[in-house]
């Protein structure tokens, strides 16, 4: 019985393993842009874990024209296991306009998903098409209204290979600008000459209404010439290109704009997860989705449920994506809800509503979602409303113990149940306490004076450490020593100054604390100390030291 449950146990190891390595090497593709123009491309990225064998772009020709093909390698180690990352790239230039799909690609034993690309035709010919090197700006909205973001787009476009260079944007006045996400390269072919691009973006929000000027991009490099710049010199040419300032217009907030002011060019709710059935004092999870067209997340309300009748509301932290589309900024906000019902029966949470306004149409529009209507079960014997407090811990399904209510103990006055050998490990440790307490209480009592001795006891002796800091050691070490040598030793010479009976001794130390701290003569100190304390303090009768049984270690010399 015993082989086969290993058997099985193996077996079912095995099969994890084997789910788990086909899950790590899932290959995945992705485009660095899947909206392009005529003429433009777009760069294909497939990867994967531990792949040994490059994609087969057959599939791609018929749609595409390939050129720069890549690979990367890059390994990482995760809780002590090391595994490698490999990635190709190719770039893409379609034959055609339209909505191409991108089918599904072998690599090796595996195949990549489809993927789908949008090729628009050539919007127009940007300024100084046929330069080396220029610059083309775009916004995607010229007039817009005061803090409305608004995108804009930079493309760098340059015929010759870059050595180096430098592309700035100057901020308005009057307008915050920022960058935002990474720069797309790519090539493009303008009026029959091929140009490698860089796009870059940009978010720019007016301050208040009126006039800005956007001054205008410009690029400062060097590039590579042609074949016979490299004969005579070494191929290098300076580069530099200029985009003219542009002015845009900011309209201001409207009259009858709802506040808090929020321009945005579209906003949908929905709700992505919501429970079709509730239990009181058990945690139920809803989660919504906010989608913003034309703004970041920094301009967006926080997604509330408020606490009704009948049920608390916990929320999650917000997750925010930023995405750009066409320029545009666009922000996907998540936030997660639990909410617990704290009794039985109907209960009805509010959803959340935001007033924006339609910067396109011009109006006030609102956003919201049905209200959440639950029917709750009774709980269980034990549910109790939870509070904030323990609301981690209420979302959490109570596990039910497979042993049973067999076998368990009930004290009265406690909630919950004990099993025997938790109380058996509480009867010993009670036990265990008292024998402690009876032994502590019996113990023999220490040694006492022979009665009728009423003779004071003489100076213990010198303990050695005392004698080698009175004889070579400075007036620090001879105060440690000092404190050392009576038993129990004095946590400071005041204390150990009352306790001494001795006027010649209590003299010494007075001279020893102005020599430390004050103007007395250092050696003449240390020679009272020596002559005072040559064979050891002499206590007080009340605070002098048991006498010794045993013959002293040390004699006094």
């Amino acid at each position: 019985m015993r082989v086969r449950s290993l058997r099985v146990f193996l077996g079912a190891c095995l099969a994890l393993l084997c789910m788990a390595t086909t899950a790590q090497a899932q290959v995945r593709a992705w485009l660095d842009r899947d909206r392009i123009e005529s003429g433009e491309s777009t760069t294909l990225n497939i990867a994967a874990e531990s792949l040994t064998t490059a994609p087969d772009y057959a599939p791609l020709q018929r749609d595409f024209e390939l050129s720069g093909h890549a690979s990367q390698r890059s390994a990482s180690i995760v809780n002590g296991t090391t595994s490698m990352h490999v990635q190709y790239s190719v770039e893409l230039t379609p034959r055609r306009d339209g909505v191409i799909t991108i089918p599904s690609l072998r690599v090796g034993n595996q195949t990549s998903p489809p993927l789908t690309l949008t090729v628009a035709p050539a919007s127009r010919v940007p300024a100084q098409a046929g330069d080396i090197a220029f610059i083309e700006s775009v916004v995607d909205d010229a007039n817009p209204y005061v803090q409305q973001a608004v995108g804009l787009k930079l493309r760098l476009y340059y015929a010759v290979p870059l050595v180096s260079g430098q592309l700035d944007q100057p901020s308005p006045d009057g307008a915050t600008l920022r960058k935002v996400g990474q720069d797309v390269q790519f090539q493009q072919e303008l009026q029959g000459r091929r140009y490698n691009v860089v796009e870059r973006h940009f978010l720019l929000i007016g301050e208040h209404s009126g006039r800005i000027v956007l001054p205008g991009a410009r690029f400062r490099g060097q590039g590579v010439g042609g074949f016979i710049d490299d004969l005579f010199g070494d191929g290098r040419r300076p580069l530099a290109a200029d985009a003219p300032p542009r002015t845009i217009d900011i309209k201001p907030i409207p009259a009858n704009a709802p506040q808090p002011w929020l321009p945005l060019n579209d906003l949908r709710l929905r709700y992505t997860t919501l429970p079709q059935s509730a239990r009181a004092g058990q945690s139920a999870t809803v989660a919504i989705e906010a989608v913003a067209d034309g703004a970041v997340g920094s301009q967006l309300p926080e997604l509330q449920l408020a606490s009704g009748a009948g049920a608390q509301v916990f929320p999650a932290a917000s997750q925010s994506d930023e995405t750009f589309d066409d320029g545009r900024p666009r922000t996907t906000l998540t936030r997660t809800f639990s909410i617990v019902p704290t009794r039985a029966g109907g209960l009805r949470v509010e959803a959340p509503r935001i007033e924006w306004w339609d910067v396109r149409a011009g109006v006030a529009r609102t956003a919201t979602l049905p209200p959440i209507v639950l029917q709750a079960a009774p709980g269980t014997a034990s549910a109790q409303a939870p509070s904030a407090g323990n609301a981690v811990a209420s979302a959490v399904p109570q596990q039910e113990d497979p042993a049973g209510e067999e076998g368990r103990i009930r004290i009265p006055g406690i909630q919950g149940q004990i099993l025997p050998w938790a109380a058996a490990a509480a009867l010993f440790a009670v036990l265990w306490l008292v024998t402690l307490l009876w032994a502590l209480e019996h113990r023999h009592p220490p040694a006492r004076a022979v009665a009728g001795d009423t003779m004071p006891s003489p100076p213990a002796p010198q303990a050695p450490d005392l004698r080698r800091a009175l004889h070579d050691g400075d007036l620090a070490d001879i105060t440690d020593a000092l404190c050392a040598s009576v038993n129990p030793p004095a946590h400071d010479i005041d204390a150990l100054h009352a306790r001494l009976d001795d006027a010649a001794q209590r003299d010494a130390l007075r001279l020893l604390q102005r020599a430390r701290w004050s103007d007395g003569d250092p050696r003449v100190a240390r020679d009272a100390l020596r002559r005072a304390f040559a064979h050891g303090p002499s206590l007080a009768k009340d605070t002098a030291p048991v006498r010794a049984v045993l013959p002293p270690l040390y004699p006094p010399a």
